[in-house]
């Protein structure tokens, strides 16, 4: 068993680009299952938790591919940068 509190202390990695995506911000949690229904960490950009954007990055549970001892791996779609797609 994995308790909460030790959910939010594994850095969360993105199998599909390799990406650090952070710490665990948040959890929902589905009362009627009684199961976890998504993490959410906080959005891309974000410096300390103080700058950037104030989007979240919800994660299901379903694409939670492994939890490790310090790490939780999950497939998500690679962040774009709206300024990448800027065409000079």
């Amino acid at each position: 068993m994995i308790k909460i509190s030790d959910l939010r202390v594994r850095e969360v990695v993105n199998v599909v680009d390799g990406r650090r995506l952070g710490l665990i911000k948040d959890i929902d949690v589905d009362l009627e299952a009684g199961r976890i229904s998504a993490i959410v960490l906080p959005g891309q950009g974000r410096f300390l938790g103080l700058f950037g954007r104030e989007d979240e990055l919800v994660v299901p549970w379903e694409k939670i591919k492994r939890i490790g001892v310090d790490v939780i791996l999950v497939e998500v779609p690679p962040y774009q940068n709206p300024k990448d797609d800027y065409k000079y």
